[in-house]
């Protein structure tokens, strides 16, 4: 169900979080479409290094940044980097952990994100700079553990991981700029509400590009989507230029744990 066709030429491909499973997996899927050169982000440069030599057919160029991802400066120097080095960033995709010790409650941001947020903000802003120079925009997947989802839908949080996704993709449609999330389930998810599943829709709808639109018109854009090993097809689908879709969650059975 990979948008083969139209994967564009040479994109340039950022993996933030690249050292933790589900970053690592990506970085390992997307390696061989990278053909522009993979940025490898994380906060640990022996882990990048570990994962960059770990890479079946890697491009020419693969470069790994290590910093915070919740300083906002050192992703001023990332953009620059990028911008000089690379020229531009076609995709990118962000796997976010939330913090040991979470707040209980997420307050209105105000000026500032919430302290959990902020490596997820200030990545999301950074890319999306660079992506809207693109004559073609671009793409961004969030990956997360389901939980980081769970509480904002029950209504026991607001102003979350949610929340951030649809504002950024909100903004990011001016410029093309598409963003969804895959958030990682660890069983069947009973506690979650009633959703469609990304293989019914399929059948019903006859290709995975109209199953995405239809999602995308939901009330609440989410979905099922059940994998087995591992989540580089999604990812390589959502990235695809074809793919309608942003501002979705799509609920992974199986696959990589974070």
């Amino acid at each position: 169900m990979a948008y083969g066709r139209s994967m564009r030429l040479n994109p340039v491909i950022l993996i933030s979080g690249a050292a933790s499973g589900a970053g690592a997996a990506a970085a390992r899927a997307l390696a061989p479409r990278a053909q522009g050169g993979l940025i490898l982000v994380g906060a640990d440069g022996g882990e990048l290094d570990k994962v960059a030599d770990s890479l079946i057919n890697p491009p020419e160029r693969v470069s790994t940044l290590a910093f915070d991802v919740a300083d906002d400066d050192r992703w001023t120097q990332a953009g620059n980097f990028i911008e000089s080095q690379y020229g531009r960033l076609d995709w990118a995709i962000v796997s976010y952990a939330p913090p040991a010790e979470a707040e209980t409650d997420l307050v209105s941001w105000g000026d500032e994100p919430p302290q959990e947020l902020r490596g997820a903000f200030f990545t999301l802003r950074a890319l999306m700079l660079l992506m809207q120079r693109n004559t073609q925009g671009g793409a961004i997947v969030i990956t997360a553990p389901a939980g980081a989802f769970e509480r904002e839908l029950s209504g026991a949080a607001e102003n979350g991981l949610l929340s951030l996704v649809r504002m950024a993709a909100k903004e990011g449609a001016h410029d093309n700029v598409r963003i969804n999330a895959v958030a990682f389930a660890d069983d069947a998810g009973a506690s979650w509400p009633e959703m469609a599943h990304v293989a019914d829709l399929v059948r019903e709808t006859g290709s995975e590009r109209r199953a995405f639109e239809r999602i995308s018109h939901l009330p609440l854009p989410m979905a099922r989507y059940t994998v087995s090993g591992d989540a580089g097809r999604l990812f390589a689908s959502l990235l695809a230029d074809e793919s309608p879709m942003t501002g979705a969650v799509l609920v992974v059975d199986g696959g990589y744990a974070l």
